[in-house]
């Protein structure tokens, strides 16, 4: 029988199957031998050892697709990138630094712009004119009127997502509303009822639609370049790609080159100019990083 493991606490796992609940397990030994430790998201095989009270044994662990680092989550489908349109204001060099990172996990990203009920519609149209051209999902939510909710709901069913983005975005409001399974604290104080407050200190994948999966811990805190070259930047700006074919050399960086594609773009309005300034903030970054 096949599962996924939504949480690990004190050398057991907790592993969901599909219409047959939440089985409790541990690790054969052969996992600490070959030095495999089981992960949050990994998909199992189980040995089963008493039905009635859902105990088992992992006995095989899946191939993973990705491995985040913090949260320690394994095969994520996707990640949602939750920033404000209004205090804190959207610093957007930070936006594509989380955009970069999660490109080069290889995972897909969505783009979420919270608390538009404070934001004038043209003002967020402006900020939505940034990335509408990337090629990345862009949902607008108020997670106080409800607005936008239901269509990024929609956007999780079917994946093991996990949210990101910096603090005071409104990113755990908008997971109280997707998922009614646990409470994450916020800055507000809770008018809701029956239910506790959020303390687990430990990452847990928390069911709320069929095989729809969110990550406890909103987002990941890894943001470092530090093992990244230069060159390798520019194919995590995705919309770069379709006008390299203009540039005139093979590998260019479209930085210091004359007759580039991307610069070329980024002129005529193709490529948001906010997009090519943070391409080039973190190209010289990258760059003064591997001198010293």
């Amino acid at each position: 029988m096949t599962g996924k493991i939504i949480k690990g606490i004190g050398g057991f796992y907790y592993v969901h199957c599909d219409n047959r609940g939440v089985y409790e397990c541990k690790a054969r030994g052969i996992f600490r031998k070959m030095d495999i430790k089981p992960l949050i998201g990994d998909d199992v095989e189980l040995d089963i050892l008493d039905e009635e009270n859902k105990l088992a044994n992992i006995s095989v662990i899946l191939e993973r697709r990705n491995e985040l680092v913090r949260p320690t989550v394994a095969n994520i489908d996707q990640a949602v990138i939750v920033f404000s349109v209004s205090q804190p204001e959207p610093n957007f060099n930070l936006l594509d630094r989380f955009l970069v990172m999660v490109e080069r996990q290889e995972i897909d990203a969505i783009i979420c712009f919270n608390k538009t009920d404070i934001m004038p519609p043209d003002k967020v149209e402006e900020i939505i004119a940034i990335y509408e051209k990337t090629g990345y999902p862009v949902y607008t939510t108020s997670s106080v009127k409800g607005h936008g909710i239901e269509g990024l709901k929609q956007a999780l069913y079917g994946k093991t997502t996990v949210f990101a983005g910096p603090s005071g975005v409104g990113k755990s409001s908008l997971l109280n509303i997707i998922q009614d399974v646990i409470e994450f604290e916020t800055g507000d104080v809770s008018e809701k009822i029956g239910r506790g407050r959020h303390t687990t200190r430990h990452a847990e994948l928390i069911g709320f639609h069929e095989d729809s999966y969110v990550v406890d811990t909103p987002g990941f805190s890894s943001l470092s370049i530090e093992e990244m070259e230069k060159e390798e930047l520019k194919q995590y700006f995705i919309e770069f790609e379709q006008y390299e074919d203009s540039c005139r050399f093979k590998g260019c960086n479209h930085v210091d080159e004359p007759v580039c594609g991307v610069k070329d773009a980024v002129k005529d309005g193709r490529i948001h100019q906010s997009r090519y300034a943070s391409y080039k903030l973190l190209f010289e970054e990258i760059k003064e990083k591997r001198r010293w």
